[in-house]
């Protein structure tokens, strides 16, 4: 039986929900459902022109009803009355095989019929950069190699600590974070699990970096090639 939103919200005084899903760039869009209409969410979903977005629609298509799934719910550490929600897209009564998620779903079911099961995990990698977006945010990283430098980690370690202490709180098991290759380049590591949820906390950590940077004066940019003269940005 799936959990109650609204009975959740009582429970852990959650004000308000961001029933989110990404698009084929991955960008994150969501809305923000006060928890009194979490009910209403939960079993109709929360509507989106899919057209606004990059999933491949025409401005013909009718909306979108993001139905949240209870079991991605995370409380943002650094706001803990705001839940995140992942949300699966559908459309006329039928899942929107567009979806990302819902692709993801699809083959899920397919290795289950197979008998199988997958799980992933994921290594990010990130820039903290100026918040204009020109250069690396620590000018004092200049060494040729500076993978793995101390120096440069802990000149981030209030950043570092925020975001590894909010992976520890929410249970994800996070076991080690370190300079990479790249000057201004970071690689933070947590536990595998099921290959839905890495992908929602996935996304989640995205949204969580950038967030908890602009919290230090910074920008956080996940872009596979920011820097033509740098190590790009990997997910391996």
């Amino acid at each position: 039986m799936a959990m109650d939103l609204a009975t959740i919200a009582k429970k852990k005084k959650i004000k308000y929900f961001l029933i989110s899903y990404v698009d084929f760039f991955g960008v994150l869009r969501s809305k923000l459902v006060p928890s009194q209409s979490i009910k209403e969410m939960q079993k109709d979903g929360a509507g989106f022109a899919g057209f606004s977005t990059y999933l491949d629609m025409s401005p013909s298509d009718p909306d979108m009803a993001a139905i949240p799934d209870p079991n991605s719910l995370i409380q943002l550490p650094w706001q803990m009355d705001v839940a995140w929600l992942a949300a699966d897209l559908w459309m006329n009564d039928q899942p929107v095989n567009a979806s990302p998620r819902v692709m993801l779903r699809n083959q899920i079911d397919r290795l289950g019929s197979e008998n199988m099961f997958l799980k992933s995990g994921v290594e990010c990698e990130y820039f903290l950069i100026t918040p204009n977006g020109d250069s690396i945010a620590d000018q004092n990283d200049i060494a040729d190699k500076p993978c793995y430098d101390q120096s440069a980690l802990m000149r981030q370690f209030d950043l570092i600590r925020a975001i590894c202490d909010s992976m520890i709180l929410l249970g994800w098991g996070p076991y080690q974070n370190d300079h990479e290759d790249a000057n201004g380049q970071f690689e933070m590591n947590w536990d595998f699990s099921n290959c839905l949820q890495t992908a929602d906390r996935h996304v989640f950590f995205k949204f969580m970096v950038k967030t908890l940077a602009e919290k230090k004066g910074l920008r956080a940019t996940f872009m596979p090639k920011p820097f033509i003269n740098k190590t790009g940005n990997g997910c391996h």
